[in-house]
């Protein structure tokens, strides 16, 4: 038996239709447009094939761009529904992809932050976004004392690699974004005071 679980669609809506759960509340209610996935290289192997790289970016780029289509939304959930991908049925993964939500205890509703995939902004390797997930390795006692959270962003996320890759196929991408982000909790998070909004908080196991 479980309380409850944090997971991406359409396990939620998977859970609603099996009448064995309901969605609390989503990601984009608790941060909108919040970073998750990550196409990841490690260092030496981006150095040694910069050309696979690039080559990479760019398919993801287009990929994301006839993702992002609506009208190709019934398409996308066909395709990952079959059994060599995640195995579920097409019209519980369409819903959510369209921004319907049905939260399975009563609410709906019609979410205009709907899961994008090259839209604002959303595949640019923003650094504070790295900076964010490093003061919860702080908070949590991931990593002992202050970390560098501005050269560890440096290292992980590379807009020069994005930003090249973008300018071959004449893409006009949204730039770096250091503005602070308010969560749900109603914290503001600031990139330029990662260390204090790290110790920020009253639940914590802060060492160091």
């Amino acid at each position: 038996k479980m309380d409850g679980f944090c997971v991406g669609e359409p396990w939620n809506a998977r859970a609603i239709v099996d009448g064995i759960g309901f969605t609390a509340i989503t990601t984009q209610d608790m941060w909108p447009d919040h970073p998750e996935k990550v196409c990841a290289f490690t260092q030496e192997f981006a150095d040694k094939n910069p050309k696979t790289v690039k080559a990479v970016l760019k398919g993801l780029h287009e990929a994301s761009l006839w993702l992002d289509k609506l009208e190709n939304r019934p398409e996308q959930a066909a395709i990952v529904s079959q059994t060599t991908y995640i195995n579920c049925p097409k019209e519980i993964i369409l819903g959510r992809l369209q921004g319907h939500y049905d939260f399975g205890d009563g609410r709906k509703k019609e979410d205009p932050n709907y899961m994008t995939f090259s839209s604002r902004n959303c595949n640019y390797p923003q650094p504070k976004y790295a900076v964010w997930w490093l003061t919860q390795f702080r908070r949590w006692g991931m990593v002992e004392g202050t970390p560098d959270y501005a050269g560890v962003a440096r290292q992980v996320m590379r807009p020069d690699l994005y930003e090249e890759a973008m300018k071959e196929v004449g893409y006009t991408h949204g730039g770096l974004d250091n503005k602070p982000e308010k969560l749900f909790d109603g914290a503001v998070f600031d990139p330029a005071k990662a260390e204090a909004y790290a110790k920020s908080f009253a639940v914590h196991n802060l060492k160091g």
